[in-house]
């Protein structure tokens, strides 16, 4: 009985904060000295976080200099980023060709929208999944054992967008860094595909390039860092996420059962392999657990393209048969684009087992 009223005071206590439409900043503009329990990790999590390690290594950074013009140089980094693929899962990249205005434009527009008053945000705040822009904390917020301490807001295929569907203050920052993220994606996908051994028809073949989604996220100084997240452990769904962030630190890749910082490098833009690349490269590349932790200073702000494959709901991908045989059979069974999609949305994140469930 104890337990059932737990339940329900928690339940109760989502509902009020998500009808108030303010998000993680209006807590802060508030004035609370404490985060509310529904952000406070359970205490076996809290006690499992002595365990891990923090590692003082550091994820590899690939310059994409020439890599058009020079062969020679073009194989070296292939084989790079073939070899962060196979490892890490993570890397950074530098001179990628989208100019720092674009990237710092678009971390002072999401930083201008977050610290807009608050009644202006509130047209954008919904849990619709069919909007193309919406704001809100936590996708997961009623399916997760605990509330994770940022605000996102989540825009659907920006490259197609209007304009006017878009908050004043980032629209023309936010179209101009969608395109000249989209072909960066491309290029990187290539880069990846060629390392696989593979040619590029396959990656038009596979539309892995298809279906851009773009994650805001505000991150608040949080007054209790050491109880919360900003995001809980997870792997991303996708082929690649490229993730723009400002300079405070707080994302971190599980490397070795270690805590690793994915420190920020001015002009940098992270890489990570996502679960539906692991999938069809048949185990070969490494889609890995990352977080983000909460801190006393911010805000942190970051951005996240994920590539997601078609809008396709039917869409099926599994191992790529040039890379399995009878010494290396297929590890993953076929997956539905729109079933695998629709199974991480109803799952809260912390709860959510990723390639475990298409294990053969």
């Amino acid at each position: 009985m104890a337990e059932v009223n737990i339940r329900n005071e928690r339940s109760e206590m989502l509902k009020a904060f998500d009808a108030a439409e303010s998000g993680v900043k209006g807590l802060i503009d508030s004035g609370l000295s404490k985060i509310p329990q529904i952000f406070v990790r359970p205490s076996d999590e809290l006690a499992q976080e002595l365990t891990y390690k923090t590692a003082e290594i550091e994820v590899g950074v690939i310059d994409l200099t020439d890599i058009y013009n020079n062969p020679e140089r073009r194989k070296r980094v292939i084989e790079e980023v073939r070899i962060a693929a196979e490892t890490w899962g993570f890397f950074q990249v530098v001179n990628h060709g989208i100019p720092q205005t674009v990237l710092d434009d678009l971390i002072d527009g999401v930083k201008m929208f977050n610290e807009m008053e608050a009644e202006e945000k509130r047209k954008y705040y919904s849990r619709d999944p069919t909007r193309r822009v919406q704001l809100n904390t936590n996708y997961d917020l009623f399916n997760s054992k605990t509330a994770n301490w940022r605000d996102t807001l989540i825009i659907s295929s920006p490259d197609e967008i209007r304009s006017d569907e878009l908050p004043s203050p980032f629209r023309e920052r936010t179209i101009e860094y969608s395109k000249q993220v989209t072909l960066l994606g491309r290029i990187i996908l290539e880069l990846l595909w060629e390392g696989l051994g593979l040619e590029g028809e396959y990656l038009k073949r596979m539309e892995c390039a298809n279906g851009q989604q773009m994650a805001c996220h505000y991150y608040p100084a949080c007054p209790q860092p050491e109880l919360t997240l900003g995001t809980t452990k997870h792997s991303d769904i996708g082929f690649i996420t490229i993730l723009l962030q400002n300079q405070i630190n707080g994302l971190q890749v599980l490397y070795q059962d270690q805590w690793v910082d994915v420190r920020p490098i001015r002009g940098a833009l992270v890489v990570n392999i996502g679960d539906l690349l692991q999938l069809v490269s048949n185990g070969k590349f490494k889609s890995s657990k990352h977080r983000v932790v909460a801190n006393s200073i911010g805000p942190r702000i970051s951005v996240a393209s994920f590539f997601s494959g078609p809008s396709s709901e039917v869409k099926r991908y599994g191992p790529i048969a040039e890379l399995t045989s009878e010494e290396n059979p297929p590890k993953y069974r076929e997956i539905v684009l729109g079933e695998y999609r629709l199974k991480f949305l109803k799952t809260g994140l912390d709860d959510y087992l990723g390639l475990n469930y298409y294990n053969l």
